[in-house]
């Protein structure tokens, strides 16, 4: 009779529960926001009125659209601190698809000193949207292939002196758009002594309220050169794998489940990704089909043509030594 009576007053606790839960939708007032210039609302007492006909997903459509909406309203004020720094958030824009952006005849001129500057057309890539979207040339067996749940995480490190804050941000942007959130343990920015105003406290700034926790900026207090910089970031890196990279650079979908795969299997591997080109006066994203990095014996770097092995097994799936 006692264990009875446990059990009914746990049921009615829960229905208790469910009523309350219930009651806190249909309290809710409907969320309004603005998408462009059309308003849309959600009207949570209609979804509570077809509990009975569609059950518990009203319930969770309902909780869904309102994540959307927080979502979004997170993003567009995220979206303001770029803004701020005079630079565009979204995937679309000049440059879209990885296609060559252009500059009006007027902007032009503006740009011929910064692109002397930084080596590639700076002015032009504040043109260009942080998330822009570029090209997957995977090979389709390669978007076939599955991964393990339980790959390491990596500490992406990015080192740069001087850089185009654009440069810089873009290649984060990227990084965190088209690394799986799980694999990707934290951003290491490695300052190398830089110069430039805009990449001390506008980039801190930026980082620390747009990626909370997941950038973290390290700064060299003299010009260390490359490989000295490369080791600050790797003593700041707390992942199981660490990858070095330039700071920039635009990532695709897809890029880091092979290089962490390969890495698991043996951890004395060094993996290089295959490396397409951006180019420097227009941004165009230029496929790099089928070659691998390597060095000469001066140690200059180049691409390599696969060997006749590779060739012959016919799957481009599979990794060039």
């Amino acid at each position: 009779m006692a264990s009875l009576r446990r059990v009914k007053v746990l049921l009615v606790l829960n229905l208790i529960a469910v009523a309350g839960f219930v009651l806190f939708l249909a309290k809710c007032r409907p969320i309004t926001t603005k998408s462009g210039d059309s308003f849309h609302d959600i009207h949570p007492r209609i979804e509570v009125a077809n509990l009975t006909a569609h059950g518990i997903s009203s319930i969770q459509d309902a909780v869904l659209k309102r994540l959307s909406l927080l979502e979004d309203i997170v993003y567009r004020q995220l979206n303001g601190l770029s803004k701020s720094l005079g630079l565009i958030e979204g995937y679309g824009g000049r440059g879209k698809g990885g296609l060559p952006a252009t500059l009006s005849p007027e902007e032009e001129e503006k740009a011929k000193g910064p692109h002397e500057k930084y080596g590639y057309n700076s002015y032009l890539s504040e043109k260009i949207s942080l998330d822009r979207s570029i090209p997957d040339y995977r090979p389709t067996k390669c978007k076939e292939l599955k991964y393990g749940k339980d790959l390491p995480q990596i500490s992406i490190i990015f080192i740069f002196v001087n850089e185009a804050l654009s440069v810089i941000l873009r290649s984060v942007h990227s990084a965190v758009n088209h690394t799986p959130a799980p694999l990707l343990k934290e951003i290491i920015l490695v300052d190398d002594n830089s110069d430039e105003e805009e990449l001390k406290a506008p980039l801190e700034e930026y980082v620390n309220k747009r990626y909370p926790g997941l950038v973290k900026v390290v700064r060299n207090q003299k010009r260390e050169g490359l490989i000295r910089a490369r080791i600050e970031g790797w003593k700041a890196a707390t992942g199981q794998v660490t990858g070095f990279f330039d700071a920039h650079v635009e990532f695709t979908a897809g890029w880091a489940e092979p290089v962490l795969s390969r890495i698991q299997e043996n951890r004395k591997r060094v993996i290089l990704p295959s490396i397409d080109n951006i180019k420097q006066d227009n941004f165009e994203v230029q496929r790099y089909e089928n070659s691998a990095h390597g060095y000469s014996w001066e140690l200059w770097c180049m691409y390599i043509s696969p060997p006749k092995d590779w060739w012959d097994a016919g799957d481009p799936s599979l990794p060039i030594r």
